[in-house]
């Protein structure tokens, strides 16, 4: 490991993509509770649990910074819209036995960051990057020709976290204090969606399940938030190039636990699909990695000529 590599950062950044990773495990574990009653729940107890951390971290300091910044709130609205669709889809998905096709989702997000950047951010792509692109696009095109239809789940995962993640970068505020902003959009109406559901609507908590789904259900709340503070804390101390290559480390797992643990299937004509786009990411990663080590010994030079 390079000198220059914070290893507390790094071992933040691999907390929160294994718990990524394993996190269909959880969510399977919860098969018995409808899945926007899931939701709700995540929403509730992860608003609990990072709002009273913020304010017993900064008080109310980290409302005032984010209403002081221009259009903050309401691009955050917009964001806690497309987390909520990506969370609930992910759920659904998990739930009704569509691991492998979630980790794919998340194996096309990078690629999908990337066109969003040109498309959106006017950003330019190298020879390698465009090939990276259409590996994946191929893949795509591969499954959906063996399947007879698009991917749609994983597209909706890409689609939604992509833009979440533009939207995010757009409003430049703090992980864990635009995580609390969001969390405040969505709670009442998972409240009143909660409320509605135990009044005789197909609500079980507090009894109708059991207190081990109760508890599963609370704890839902840490399993959202940690991660992200996780991924904030460690995004700030180790270099970009090796957060995108440990990223692949969540849909990997996911991939293994659909196929090993789930038996969910994995012919070789779904292999052929995941293959084009796994080549993608390998060309993707290793062209980010390859210029990184080049800034890094330009400034190295640059340095001793000094």
């Amino acid at each position: 490991m390079s000198a220059g590599v914070d290893r507390k950062g790094l071992a933040a950044i691999a907390f929160a993509f294994v718990i990524w990773g394993v996190v269909p495990l959880y969510w399977n574990a919860l098969k018995i509770v409808p899945s926007f009653q899931i939701i709700a729940h995540r929403i509730v107890w992860s608003a609990l649990l990072v709002l009273g951390w913020l304010a017993l971290k900064n008080g109310m300091g980290w409302w005032r910074e984010i209403r002081a910044k221009p259009n903050a709130l309401r691009n955050l609205a917009l964001s806690s819209a497309l987390i909520a669709f990506n969370w609930g889809l992910y759920i659904w998905a998990v739930n009704a036995g569509h691991v492998v096709e979630t980790s794919l989702g998340y194996f096309i997000n990078p690629l999908l960051n990337v066109v969003l950047g040109v498309l959106v951010l006017r950003e330019r792509l190298n020879g390698p990057q465009w090939l990276a692109v259409g590996c994946a696009a191929l893949g795509v095109a591969w499954l959906t020709w063996q399947s007879g239809a698009p991917p749609w789940i994983a597209l909706g995962l890409a689609f939604s976290f992509g833009l979440y993640g533009l939207v995010r970068k757009l409003v430049a505020v703090d992980a864990v204090g635009g995580l609390a902003v969001e969390s405040l959009y969505l709670l009442a109406p998972a409240l009143a969606f909660l409320a509605w559901s135990e009044a005789g609507h197909g609500g079980g908590f507090a009894g109708g399940w059991g207190l081990g789904i109760d508890l599963l259900l609370v704890v839902g709340g840490a399993v959202t938030a940690l991660p992200l503070v996780g991924f904030a804390y460690g995004v700030r101390r180790i270099p970009l190039s090796i957060v995108g290559l440990m990223q692949y480390i969540a849909p990997t797992l996911q991939l293994l636990i659909g196929v090993l643990i789930l038996g969910e299937p994995f012919g070789h004509e779904r292999a052929v699909g995941f293959a084009a786009i796994w080549l993608g990411l390998l060309l993707f990663a290793g062209d980010g990695l390859w210029r990184s080590r080049g800034a890094l010994r330009v400034a190295a030079e640059g340095a001793t000529s000094r």
